[in-house]
């Protein structure tokens, strides 16, 4: 059936990881003290265009917005693996009739997400930080986490969940099946 619990986490881990694409994963915050200006970059898995940067560059005072189109910055790796991600947990659900193989998939969204997460926390906030700095000649910039970094997380938790609802189906099913 396809109204059981673990189908409504699945979606919600779908949700989850489409999320990530419509919030920004990190956004930095430097001072460049030389020409007393405030830097501000934003790190997304699909860049966005931010206002022109060479009007605000030669204002002291002002805030600086570096675009993430302007670095070059890569985000394909993170991009790839959040639409893999959503994709298996969306279909997952649609395998409700055999709940062994909804378990495969499920335990590889899991792992495609674990190293999302990974590549998000440990390579890309660095790097793009790096990136900024290097390119704004200024010190390592104040990076603040927005919702692009823990939707993923949260979208592990509903998988996992989901994983122990069809677990928890398979084992009645099994116990049935015994007592027949």
């Amino acid at each position: 059936m396809i109204q059981r619990i673990q189908s409504f986490w699945l979606v919600l881990a779908a949700c989850c990881m489409a999320l990530c694409f419509m919030t920004p994963v990190a956004e930095y915050h430097m001072v460049i003290e030389s020409m007393e200006q405030t830097v501000e970059a934003e790190l997304n898995l699909v860049a966005k265009d931010a206002p022109d940067m060479m009007e605000q560059m030669f204002v002291p005072g002002a805030t600086v917005t570096y675009s993430q189109k302007m670095s070059g910055f890569r985000t394909w790796p993170l991009v790839v693996l959040a639409i893999l991600t959503g994709a298996v947990a969306l279909v997952s659900v649609f395998l409700y009739k055999n709940r062994v193989a909804q378990m495969r998939v499920v335990a590889v969204a899991f792992l495609l997400n674990v190293v999302y997460v990974f590549l998000v926390f440990f390579w890309a906030v660095d790097a793009y930080a790096k990136v900024v700095a290097q390119a704004m000649s200024a010190n390592d910039p104040q990076v603040t986490w927005y919702v692009g970094a823990y939707a993923p997380i949260v979208s592990i938790v509903f998988l996992v969940l989901a994983h122990r609802g069809i677990k928890r189906d398979e084992m009645k099913v099994r116990a049935a099946d015994r007592l027949r």
